[in-house]
């Protein structure tokens, strides 16, 4: 199994009128619990609006994203599948769901993490 994250950018949704919020937030939960009842969510959130601060390896904090950036996530689950047809249709269903466009990228295996967790799970 390969994990994906399924993105999108905040302000993809503002064009969403208020009174469509509550629709929109029943067809992502259902989204969600059909995941979940797939064995294949692992995490997900919105984002608050918000800036974000970056933490250089000095310790120092300032506000980000870099000025340079354009977009920054605005919500975003991962999902652990057998293959990126999965996670764009996935995608897809949350796309709907979400009334926005959603970016897929797989992420990088970690054997050495995924070991950890076996084990934390073990105690």
């Amino acid at each position: 199994m390969t994990r994906y994250l399924i993105s999108f950018n905040d302000g993809a949704m503002d064009h969403i009128p208020d009174e469509d919020f509550p629709d929109v937030g029943k067809a992502s939960h259902a989204v969600v619990q059909e995941a979940v009842n797939a064995g294949v969510w692992v995490f997900g959130a919105g984002l608050q609006r918000q800036r974000a601060s970056v933490v250089a390896t000095d310790g120092t904090v300032t506000d980000g994203p870099y000025p340079e950036t354009k977009e920054v996530i605005g919500g975003f689950m991962v999902v652990d599948v057998a293959s990126r047809e999965e996670a764009l249709t996935w995608a897809a269903k949350t796309a709907v769901a979400c009334r926005c466009a959603q970016e897929v990228r797989q992420l990088m295996p970690d054997p050495e993490t995924d070991a950890m967790l076996r084990q934390a799970d073990r105690r």
